[in-house]
């Protein structure tokens, strides 16, 4: 049973960079054909996709965030990172780390979840 657990400040001030870890436990972030993916959830709207990190350590992101995100992983912790620059009260949100298989049929098919994290952008 593989679970994730995320972790990180609850409150980011704004111009600030929001950061916040995945731990992953029962799988490692490093086997083949999985795809590691933080997403995020704002009050009152969808599930926004954010980016992932590959097997291979290969990153994607949400062209709409307009290169503010950078995802890492620390392999020996089995943790992968999110890191949200220049953040301002619209990126308050619930986030998601999740993991996920490719399928040519469906994209990205999500079988793991954390529980998310609540993030508030406020001074």
């Amino acid at each position: 049973q593989v679970q994730l657990q995320e972790s990180g400040p609850g409150l980011v001030k704004p111009s600030q960079t929001l950061s916040l870890t995945c731990t992953v436990s029962g799988g490692s972030i490093a086997t083949d054909f999985y795809y590691w993916v933080w997403s995020r959830q704002p009050p009152g709207k969808g599930l926004e996709w954010i980016g992932y990190i590959g097997s291979s350590g290969s990153t994607y992101y949400n062209p709409s965030l307009k290169g503010r995100t950078s995802i890492s992983r620390d392999t020996s912790k089995n943790q992968f990172t999110l890191q949200l620059s220049s953040v301002t009260p619209e990126d308050t949100a619930v986030y998601y780390c999740a993991r996920a298989l490719w399928t040519t049929t469906k994209g990205l098919e999500y079988d793991y979840w954390g529980q998310g994290t609540q993030v508030t952008v406020s001074s």
